[in-house]
């Protein structure tokens, strides 16, 4: 009976497992003939990686094509529903193939382009790749992590030291801050640190490319504003605190300064502890300072009042009771007297609203904010520069613009010449301040820049010779790597691994291009830059844009670089919020982790690595791995056999 029952599900499912082995048929023949059309790119690349450029190909031909009913039809038979591909797309094929061959009762013979060595070939490559670009594996953590250096690690060995002892596999150095000769003690100390350590460390160096950012901004005034911190009652908690020093040789104002004013040496030689000085502010508000303390190079005041101080404050000295006559003293407070060294101007600002206007000028005019009526509307629009002229050549109207990193949106309404017209779209309710130096992306405008500024050709001397790795940052067509390439080839010596950075909407339309173009290098890889590519293709999107780079990274074997805000708060507060949490785990399913710097940025590599080794055991990069649960395993969370 039971065979009986067997023959008569055969004979049912004959006609779906015929009608599948001829559409899989097809769909295989369909993506390797596509390919084929593309026989020359393929050979263009370099050979380790000929056949992870025809298998990108063979993916990308795959998923054009929309799989989804192929895919339930698959796993209703309880077979491979092609979920997993992207490293051996062929293998894949022809594995559900020879199962359904079997099925069907047909006899099953390897098809033209069969890989030799199967699923094998992807991850190993992958992994050789890997290894080549970020150096050997940690044990228990194949994940990297990359950590960005410090202008301070120049001179903080210690620094670099425990961050290599706690997991940094990659010291990233960013070639748009600081010079040669800090990169040069950087580097230095990442190698000496490696040696000592026994541990490999890579050196990556990241070009600054076409940054688009606002132009300067007209000098605020001239003022500090100072004020005692205060209880929910209003008492002073703790007074404000200045520092006064000489004017004609300032130092640097203590960080825990509030302000820091510039005075005559003289004047200031006779201040004494318990001394007060006495001002009149910029509201005309009676004010007195407290002397505290006063060392070599300066003295701490203390102030129980809000004040605002300006340029042209006289602060007067008046000793403490006791010392001299009151007449004495009295003739002291008149002549006792001194103006405040020129404050430095405050950064300006345009406060923008929904619905405001702003115009963004072609020349570097200092900025202005808006005029407003008595209503608080703006009666003429705020006018800010942009550091990349050349964008008005590209931009049109209708197409949409975003400041400081997504904070403030906009559409340009007019598109002229020398001056867009933006009507603000996103800003807070109250209000967003637009500032000078902020980031500015088109994600709708096909911009012509190239990846390549004039200094990033400069810095590429000081890479070739001195990195590992090279980071293409604004990486948006297959010319730019092109570009890279040729100026490496020029400047002969070393042939540092050319990292893809991808943070444009353009950049990740065009990955595919870019990745068989840096497929002719060596070594290469691709940076998953999320701050710039959430704002350029939209915040809700970036999920399912990273996914999309991943997978066809993977059919690259090409190494992925997570980053942007992994664990920032821990870096910058010493705590980390659940969603980076979660988001550092999410992480393991590239090849390597990025983290930016701050000062608790030893612990957050601790962190990180202790994420990666945990998230080993449960994923590998799309495939769940079915280590046995905890709650299944009935052990108590603290017994030490209990896995972790």
């Amino acid at each position: 009976m039971a065979e009986n029952s067997n023959d008569g599900a055969d004979a049912h499912d004959a006609p779906t497992i015929k009608g599948l082995l001829d559409e899989l048929l097809s769909l295989r023949a369909g993506i390797v003939a596509e390919s084929a059309a593309d026989r020359e790119r393929i050979d263009a690349a370099d050979p380790a990686h000929r056949d992870s450029a025809e298998n990108l190909l063979y993916y990308l031909a795959l998923r054009r094509r929309d799989l989804r009913p192929l895919q339930q039809r698959l796993a209703a038979l309880g077979l491979s529903s092609l979920g997993r591909a992207e490293g051996h797309v062929l293998a894949t094929l022809d594995a559900v193939l020879a199962v359904l061959h079997g099925l069907a009762g047909r006899p099953w013979r390897p098809l033209p382009a069969t890989p030799p060595d199967g699923f094998r070939q992807g991850s190993d490559r992958l992994a050789t790749h890997t290894a080549a670009l970020l150096g050997p594996e940690r044990e228990e953590r194949g994940v990297r992590i990359m950590v960005t250096m410090p202008g301070g690690c120049a001179d903080d060995y210690a620094l670099v030291h425990d961050l290599i002892a706690q997991g940094m596999d990659c010291a990233r150095i960013n070639c748009a801050h600081d010079d040669p000769a800090t990169w040069l003690r950087i580097i230095g100390h990442v190698r000496r640190a490696a040696a000592e350590l026994g541990r490999s460390c890579r050196i990556a160096m990241d070009l600054g490319g076409p940054k688009l950012r606002t132009g300067p901004m007209s000098s605020g005034p001239a003022v500090a504003r100072v004020k005692p911190a205060r209880d929910a009652y209003g008492r002073v908690t703790a007074p404000a605190r200045l520092w006064l020093s000489d004017e004609a040789a300032p130092k640097p104002a203590p960080a825990a300064a509030q302000a820091c004013l510039g005075v005559p040496a003289a004047w200031l030689a006779r201040l004494c502890a318990g001394d007060e000085v006495t001002l009149c502010d910029a509201r005309d508000a009676k004010r007195t300072m407290t002397v505290v303390d006063k060392t070599l190079h300066g003295c701490w005041v203390e102030l129980r009042q809000t004040a605002y101080i300006a340029s042209d404050t006289v602060l007067r000295h008046r000793a403490a009771a006791g010392e001299g006559s009151k007449k004495e003293r009295s003739e002291t407070e008149r002549s006792n007297s001194a103006a405040i060294a020129p404050l430095p101007p405050r950064e300006n600002f345009i406060l923008l609203h929904k619905d405001d206007l702003l115009t963004v000028t072609r020349d570097a005019t200092p900025g202005r904010a808006g005029v407003s009526d008595d209503a608080g509307k703006a009666r003429t629009p705020g006018v800010i520069g942009c550091t990349l002229p050349a964008i008005f050549d590209d931009v049109q109207a209708g197409e949409a613009i975003w400041f400081d990193d997504g904070k403030i949106g906009g559409t340009i309404v007019e598109a002229g010449p020398d001056a867009l017209q933006v009507r603000i779209t996103h800003a807070r309710p109250n209000g967003a301040k637009l500032r000078a130096d902020k980031g500015i992306n088109f994600p709708d405008s096909a911009l012509r820049l190239p990846a390549l500024t004039a200094k990033d050709i400069d810095d590429l001397a000081f890479v070739v010779k001195h990195a590992d790795i090279v980071e293409l940052s604004f990486a948006n067509r297959a010319d730019d790597v092109a570009a890279l390439q040729e100026h490496i080839a020029r400047l002969g010596g070393g042939a540092p691994a050319i990292v893809l950075k991808i943070e444009t909407r353009v950049g990740f339309e065009n990955l595919p291009d870019m990745l068989l173009t840096a497929l002719r290098s060596p070594c290469c890889g691709v940076m998953i830059a999320r701050g710039d590519l959430a704002v350029e293709v939209g915040f809700e999107r970036l999920a399912e844009v990273q996914e999309e780079i991943l997978w066809i990274c993977e059919a690259a074997r090409v190494p992925v670089i997570w980053a942007t805000q992994v664990l920032e708060t821990l870096a910058k507060r010493g705590a980390p919020s659940r969603a980076e949490v979660t988001d550092a785990a999410m992480g393991d399913r590239a090849e390597c982790v990025m983290l930016n710097k701050g000062p608790h940025i030893i612990e957050a590599v601790r962190v990180l690595d202790s994420i990666l080794r945990r998230m080993q055991a449960h994923q590998s990069k799309k495939q769940p791995m079915l280590r046995m649960l905890q709650l299944a395993h009935g052990l108590p969370q603290n017994d030490p056999a209990t896995p972790r």
